[in-house]
């Protein structure tokens, strides 16, 4: 368990680092750009990204294996998996860039760029698919890592790449504003990684090599099995939490895109930083499955699943209140309506989502037990898009949020009672122990928030800093004395005392 801590937490590391990132290069970009000129970004960004499905789910596939071999010392297989991933990547990458001048076509005639614009954003479109194709290969090293459980160590390479791409952008695009430098700096970082990452593993791992001549195609044959599952996940994925941008292009106007992406920020970094546990559960569940230890999966499974919708209720409760009058600080106030009200849409969703995709999703990936959740985040990911179609017109920015929440919440509940089945545990156990006492535990919490927006008014970096550490401040006490107070797995009181009684020792 004090691994699994330990790896978790550095996940939660690069995760913060990430937002602190983008923290700063947001307002700053919308500065330099404009709100045409970062809308459009962010809708190349939309759709370029869908490129990345042309990986088919082999990278997190490819995790599944790696652990397994690294689990039974078997290295041959270790270098077969690498060098047929590595031969797969590199076509896949190729097919990209070919794919990429389709979109291309498809960016241009579809959307109305202003003329200031036009020519930036074309080479800002080829750059952001030459940065898709070429990030293929550089998922290797980091599933190489994630087999391993290297978390530690590729996060620290995560907060090196950060603090260059950060540095890189306020230097250059402050006396050269163009989309295709901000572009080009991803794609130099992306090299950086990959380099920096393969010779760590190098000097870590002795006898792992990347050779074509090690490709096997039973090998890719067996990641296929599994990989074409994780692509619909992906698929799924990315038309729920990825589609808005080239919908609100589309149907309303590019200027409305940055209202909508800045409050899905929030949400889509509340999901990497739950998924800092995802990524650590699903090469765990694979080893615990392959060493019979299913009892102890369980338990994990029930603690972990209470910790993160903790810590979801946490964010999520603070965001929902307070989010629209962080908005208005960090970007403008001119944000905080239209932002504000697509952030408080999406968290409300986010608060069943979040545990969700943390906990149940990754066990079942490591488990194989990929079917229903994969047709369930498909099917919700296409209801989206059509729902999303029909209430862009009427409802505007808020349409294509309740759009979002709508399906990702139904999904979130198959795939919760799957789970719960596929663990044998009951699902009246999982309500009562990951949200009995703490949605109890919330509510005091949910009045002080209201507090501090009616009652206080807070809108200065003053009140909002205030008011974060004082619900964070409540928020432990309610948690340590009453939500995991007698916790049959995790006594948070308890562990506290001994940890006193140690210290006094």
């Amino acid at each position: 368990m004090s691994v699994m801590v330990k790896n978790v937490g550095s996940n939660w590391v690069a995760t913060l680092a990430a937002v602190a990132v983008n923290y700063l290069l947001t307002p700053f970009l919308i500065n330099a750009f404009g709100t045409d000129g970062y809308g459009i970004y962010m809708l190349i960004m939309s759709i370029a990204g869908y490129l990345s499905l042309l990986i088919l789910g082999v990278p997190m596939a490819s995790v599944r294996y790696f652990a397994e071999y690294v689990a039974k010392g078997d290295q041959q297989k270790m270098n077969e998996t690498i060098g047929s991933c590595v031969a797969l990547y590199t076509f896949l990458g190729t097919v990209a860039l070919l794919i990429g001048a389709g979109l291309f076509v498809f960016f241009s005639r579809t959307y109305t760029i202003p003329q200031t614009w036009q020519s930036d954003s074309r080479m800002a479109f080829a750059l952001v698919v030459l940065y898709v194709s070429i990030g293929f290969v550089g998922f290797l090293p980091e599933g190489i890592m994630h087999g391993y459980q290297d978390f530690v160590v590729r996060n620290s390479i995560i907060l090196s790449i950060l603090a260059l791409r950060l540095g890189l952008s306020l230097l250059l695009l402050t006396y050269f504003p163009s989309l295709a430098l901000l572009a080009l700096i991803q794609v130099g970082c992306l090299i950086m990684d990959f380099w920096i990452s393969w010779y760590v593993i190098k000097r870590r791992h002795k006898g792992l090599v990347i050779s074509f001549a090690k490709f096997r195609w039973a090998v890719l044959r067996r990641i296929f099995s599994f990989s074409l599952y994780v692509l619909m996940l992906s698929l799924g994925g990315r038309l729920i939490f990825q589609t808005g941008p080239i919908i609100i292009g589309a149907f309303l106007d590019i200027a409305h895109i940055p209202f909508y992406t800045v409050a899905n920020y929030f949400l889509v970094y509340l999901i990497e930083f739950i998924v800092g546990i995802a990524a650590v559960l699903m090469p765990m569940a694979t080893k615990l499955e392959s060493e019979k230890r299913t009892s102890e999966l369980k338990e994990i499974f029930l603690k972990v699943s209470k910790i993160s919708f903790s810590l979801t209720l946490l964010c999520g409760l603070f965001l929902i209140v307070l989010g629209p009058r962080v908005i208005a600080w960090w970007i403008s106030p001119l944000f905080e309506t239209p932002a504000g009200v697509v952030l408080q849409i999406l968290m409300l969703s986010g608060l069943v989502l979040l545990p969700v995709r943390g906990v149940a999703q990754p066990i079942l990936m490591g488990l194989g037990r990929v079917g229903l959740p994969t047709i369930t985040f498909l099917a919700a990911g296409v209801f989206n898009v059509v729902l999303s179609v029909v209430l862009v017109k009427p409802f505007g920015l808020p349409g294509v949020a309740i759009a979002t929440a709508i399906p990702a919440v139904v999904m979130s509940l198959i795939i919760l009672v799957f789970a719960c089945r596929v663990l044998d545990v009951p699902l009246l156990t999982y309500v009562r122990y990951v949200g009995g006492r703490a949605c109890l535990g919330a509510m005091p919490l949910l009045g002080l928030l209201l507090w501090f927006r009616v009652g206080c008014e807070v809108q200065s970096l003053a009140g909002l800093l205030a008011s974060s550490v004082a619900t964070v401040l409540v928020f432990a006490l309610i948690w340590v004395f009453f939500v995991f107070r007698n916790d049959p797995y995790i006594d948070l009181l308890d562990r506290l005392r001994a940890l006193w009684v140690w210290r006094e020792a």
